[in-house]
């Protein structure tokens, strides 16, 4: 028997919730998880992509408020709070980095920031894409675009396990602060699309 139009949307809303929610206790558990490795290895770049963890679960829960029916006038001011995290994330990575590169300190290994990241990077990658197909069917833009985000993290998990792995690996120190630089400029591209959205 196929399945009714009401039936279906409803399946994808809920499909929408768990894919939200999985992003959601992911970045949670991130916060602390980066918290640790960051302090440990005083990574700048895993620092950042901790505030950045904040940040994505103040996205998800805009998400799961307007897939709940709320008012748009609640998303625009949501959207815009999150436009200025994110500027402020921007600010902090510009100082921050550019301090560790000219003063010339060298952060330690971190093999706790790169299991994470790496499984971030994963994890991500496939949560982009199942929101990506349910936004699609379902017809949600903010869906979409929250896929997009998510999306980027993996790839900012990508360029902070980048980061890690060659200094690691070839005590290339100045490579944190780089993946840092990423960070920052991902942050002024979001701020500056999420500060514009009427």
């Amino acid at each position: 028997m196929p399945e009714s139009k009401p039936a279906r949307t409803s399946r994808l809303l809920r499909l929408g919730y768990v894919l939200e929610g999985i992003t959601l206790g992911w970045n949670v558990i991130g916060i602390a998880v980066l918290a640790i490795a960051a302090i440990a290895a005083r990574s700048v770049a895993l620092g950042g992509f901790g505030l950045d963890s904040l940040i994505e679960i103040g996205a998800s829960a805009v998400v799961i408020w307007e897939l709940s029916g709320s008012g748009e006038a609640r998303q625009r001011r949501a959207l815009r709070a999150i436009g200025m995290a994110f500027a402020l994330l921007a600010a902090y990575l510009a100082a921050q980095s550019t301090y560790v590169l000219v003063i010339g300190y060298r952060p330690h290994h971190s093999v706790l920031g790169i299991v994470w990241t790496a499984a971030t990077a994963a994890v991500m990658f496939g949560l982009a894409v199942g929101k990506a197909r349910v936004g699609r069917t379902l017809d949600n833009p903010v869906l979409r675009t929250e896929g997009r985000v998510t999306a980027v993290d993996a790839f900012l998990a990508s360029a902070v396990l980048a980061g890690l792995a060659l200094n690691a690996g070839l005590g290339w120190w100045w490579a944190d602060p780089l993946a840092g630089y990423v960070i920052l400029f991902y942050g002024l591209r979001e701020a500056s699309m999420l500060l514009q959205h009427r």
